[in-house]
């Protein structure tokens, strides 16, 4: 099980509690997989197939955005103490590169982590390791109404 709480993040989680968060959300029927947490990032992937696709055969650039959002409210959550949550308050994403087909990988850092705001930088790329999509996302950290966070 590979379990963190260094760098940015202030709890300790594991793969399979994050990919068990994603049954019956937008992450599941796009096939987001969390695939790895570091010492200050956090990764997962996305198929890039009919599921993802817009009307010409690419990558759609909201699918981006949600796996974008997916990482940086993830690493938010893990990055705030206990009864603390997050939500999103602003999103952007440049869409550089077109892909078809095959996996795209985001990777998330923090680049803020404050006590009311948090600003997290997305990068998404293709097979060959070539960006795809750059994102910024901001969140405020906001104390949760007495539901724990797993």
């Amino acid at each position: 099980m590979n379990q963190l709480r260094t760098g940015a993040f202030r709890r300790t989680t594991s793969l399979e509690a994050l990919n068990a968060m994603s049954h019956g959300t937008a992450m599941e029927p796009l096939g987001i997989v969390f695939t790895e947490i570091g010492p200050d990032f956090l990764r997962a992937t996305m198929p890039v197939d009919a599921r993802t696709h817009q009307p010409y055969g690419l990558l759609h650039g909201g699918a981006s955005v949600l796996l974008a959002e997916t990482l940086g409210s993830t690493a938010g959550m893990l990055s705030v103490d206990e009864g603390q949550g997050v939500v999103g308050i602003e999103i952007n994403a440049n869409h550089l590169r077109g892909v078809h087909e095959g996996l795209v990988t985001g990777t998330v850092r923090a680049l803020h982590t404050g006590r009311s705001t948090q600003v997290w930088e997305i990068r998404i790329e293709d097979p060959a390791g070539k960006l795809v999509c750059i994102s910024r996302l901001t969140v405020a950290v906001i104390a949760l109404p007495g539901k724990p966070l797993p």
